[in-house]
């Protein structure tokens, strides 16, 4: 710190009124406690008199329906008072959600199904990160589903997966990971292998309703399902493809008035869709940002964030390990074998030769005992990093959650790199 005395601001904030803050300083570290009254954020309620931390990257809104007066110590770049937003709306939401919880635990039935859905940047995530909170709070214990390859909120960027959200959300950490179901997609955008994302998400679907069944809370609260901003031409296709395999009751569209008619076109009439504005607070972020959270999401993966973890780093042989990627060229059909169509290409288990083009690439440990085994549809243990390759003794270094061995050797390859600067 430069100056002698952290800076502090104290905000009183009227009901339904929001204090938004950004913080983008590089080691910087701004101090979040509630003084007075009640407020959460995202959802999540602050606990009175305890200091929450943030650092680099955090923009956070907190959320007032009664009043309160909190204070903020350290450098924030933003912070301001917004005294619109659509909280209103987004209670509403919950409200309706609860209704339907509520029939659905007379009748035995289940609960809803809901889908978000919207550009790049209109706050998504975080409104499904509010309903989950708003859900838990009411004692339910909901899914929530991210479709998101990109950030990857559940395990990491490259994923689909699904968790079963028992408590709010840490105001800092997000959701907590207890035995999430992930699924390995292996790229940073649908586009790059959309049959392979549209055959992980009706897996996906199979196995929450699996779960639904065996499990009467899950089924009574429903599903939240988080989806990519790729909302135009194929990416529409991928969202109705999952609104398809989901089942979905309802779908809410954020900020764009023509996916929102396209969808109340296309959908059948028991889905309801809602058309929602984005809280001015939502902030877009620019390429370098987005790969930032990227990194930043497996750095949390291996390092963890507020509370340290310290993965092992250690040596795997060649001959120990069973290396694919999933998805081989696309040949054209008259090179194709007789009966096989371009797409079963696209989700074929490819075997990979180790070598120096491994370097830096996250591979997914599969559940899989074998490539015998669906691999493409099973689901995964876990992620490592490779961080050195060496040609001569036929090894690569890994980091890893946890200590050699391997739970298992089927890995699968990864477009997406860390560079690990630990």
């Amino acid at each position: 710190m430069t100056d002698e005395k952290a800076q502090t601001q104290e905000f009183k904030l009227d009901p339904d009124c929001e204090l938004r803050f950004e913080v983008e300083t590089k080691n910087e570290k701004v101090t979040l406690e509630l003084k007075s009254g009640l407020a959460e954020v995202f959802g999540t309620e602050l606990v009175k008199g305890k200091k929450y931390d943030f650092t680099a990257g955090a923009k956070v809104a907190v959320f007032t329906w009664q009043g309160c007066t909190v204070e903020l110590v350290g450098k924030t770049d933003v912070s301001y008072v917004a005294k619109e937003t659509p909280m209103g709306l987004y209670l509403n939401c919950h409200a309706a959600m609860e209704r339907l919880r509520e029939a659905a635990e007379k009748d035995e039935t289940r609960g809803p199904i809901t889908m978000l859905v919207g550009p790049c940047d209109v706050g998504k995530s975080t409104l499904c990160r509010i309903l989950l909170n708003y859900a838990v709070r009411m004692g339910r214990r909901p899914i929530f589903v991210d479709l998101d390859v990109g950030q990857g909120h559940i395990a990491i960027p490259g994923t689909v997966g699904a968790l079963l959200v028992e408590r709010p959300s840490n105001i800092v950490e997000g959701f907590s990971q207890q035995a999430p179901l992930v699924f390995h997609f292996g790229h940073k955008a649908p586009h790059m292998n959309v049959t392979l994302y549209n055959l992980l998400v009706t897996r996906l679907a199979e196995v929450c309703s699996d779960r639904l069944q065996a499990n009467k809370k899950a089924r009574i609260s429903g599903i939240v399902i988080n989806t990519c901003g790729w909302v135009k031409g194929a990416g529409y296709k991928l969202l109705t493809h999952a609104a398809q395999a989901f089942e979905v009751d309802a779908i809410m569209v954020l900020d764009q008035e023509r996916l929102y008619n396209e969808l109340v076109r296309d959908m059948p009439d028991f889905v309801k869709v809602v058309f929602l504005p984005k809280s001015g607070g939502v902030v877009e972020r620019s390429q370098a940002q987005r790969t930032e959270a990227r990194d930043q999401g497996v750095r949390e993966y291996f390092y963890g964030s507020r509370t340290p973890l310290y993965p092992h780093s250690f040596e795997v042989k060649w001959s120990e390990a069973r290396l694919y990627k999933i998805g081989a060229p696309v040949l054209p059909a008259s090179c194709m074998p007789l009966g096989m169509k371009a797409e079963d290409n696209l989700t074929k288990l490819v075997a990979v030769t180790p070598g120096p083009n491994l370097l830096h690439h996250l591979l997914s440990v599969s559940f899989a005992d074998s490539p015998e085994d669906d691999v493409v549809q099973t689901n995964v243990a876990g992620f490592v990093c490779v961080t050195n390759v060496d040609v001569e003794r036929q090894t690569f270094t890994v980091l890893s959650p946890q200590p050699r061995p391997l739970p298992n050797t089927v890995l699968l390859l990864s477009d997406i790199q860390f560079m690990d600067s630990h």
